[in-house]
């Protein structure tokens, strides 16, 4: 049953995805350096989500953050910044720096306190599965790091 949400999770995100997850042409470190002005007066923390469009987890993920339980959860929580990948090409400096194991699989993300510092790094491919887990997972996944 959980396989067949899953597959339902990525179809839906498939053909309703008017414009892809991840801007291809992004600045990333221009994005995040903007999330984290805006969370200094939040106190939230920024979310970076490292991934690719041609991933089907990362797309699973990315429609989670839409209309998933966790999506208010998100929404409230976090600043949220998502980072191209591409086959694993781009941004690829950007993930080290902050310690994202990009080969552990994607998407990958890091939890930055306001002020930039690492508060929490996926280290073992947490989220690689994202087709494979529900909703409910997602969401105590992401709200067990939004106690930062």
């Amino acid at each position: 049953m959980r396989r067949l949400i899953a597959c339902l999770a990525l179809a839906a995100a498939t053909a309703t995805a008017a414009e892809p997850a991840y801007d291809e042409r992004a600045d990333a470190p221009a994005q995040i350096a903007a999330a984290l002005q805006a969370a200094a007066g939040t106190r939230q923390p920024v979310l970076v989500v490292f991934g690719a469009n041609w991933c089907g987890d990362c797309k699973v993920l990315d429609m989670a953050f839409k209309q998933g339980a966790a999506a208010p959860l998100i929404a409230s929580r976090f600043k949220v910044v998502k980072v191209d990948v591409g086959r694993f090409d781009r941004n690829v400096a950007l993930a080290e720096r902050y310690g994202v194991p990009l080969k552990q699989g994607i998407p990958a993300v890091a939890v930055l306190s306001p002020e930039g510092r690492v508060l929490y790094v996926t280290q073992a491919g947490e989220l690689a599965n994202a087709r494979q887990m529900d909703d409910r997972a997602i969401y105590d996944f992401f709200a067990a790091r939004a106690r930062f």
